[in-house]
């Protein structure tokens, strides 16, 4: 490999809610598209669980590089829904 990634996870466990017992959760929306920028705190992408919703927001400023998790498709607590590559 060459270079260095310094991509940026988007992840679940510091967003779940603390009163649900389910872990599992629905990516319901996305509202950056993949190669969109994104600035930290921007919320990017929107979960539910347990008729919970809960937006996610951006971890840093960059670009979205890659979407792990679509719309309407199941997750665990922690997984890793995107990536940001910092600005």
């Amino acid at each position: 490999m060459s270079g260095t990634d310094d991509s940026v996870a988007v992840e679940t466990s510091d967003r779940w809610p603390d009163d649900v017992d389910e872990d599992v959760g629905v990516v319901v929306n996305w509202f950056v598209a993949e190669g969109g920028q994104v600035e930290e705190g921007d919320s990017i992408c929107e979960f539910q669980v347990e008729k919970v919703s809960v937006d996610v927001p951006a971890p840093a400023t960059g670009t979205l590089a890659e979407i792990a998790i679509g719309e309407d498709e199941e997750f665990e607590r922690g997984d890793r829904l995107a990536l940001i590559r910092p600005a």
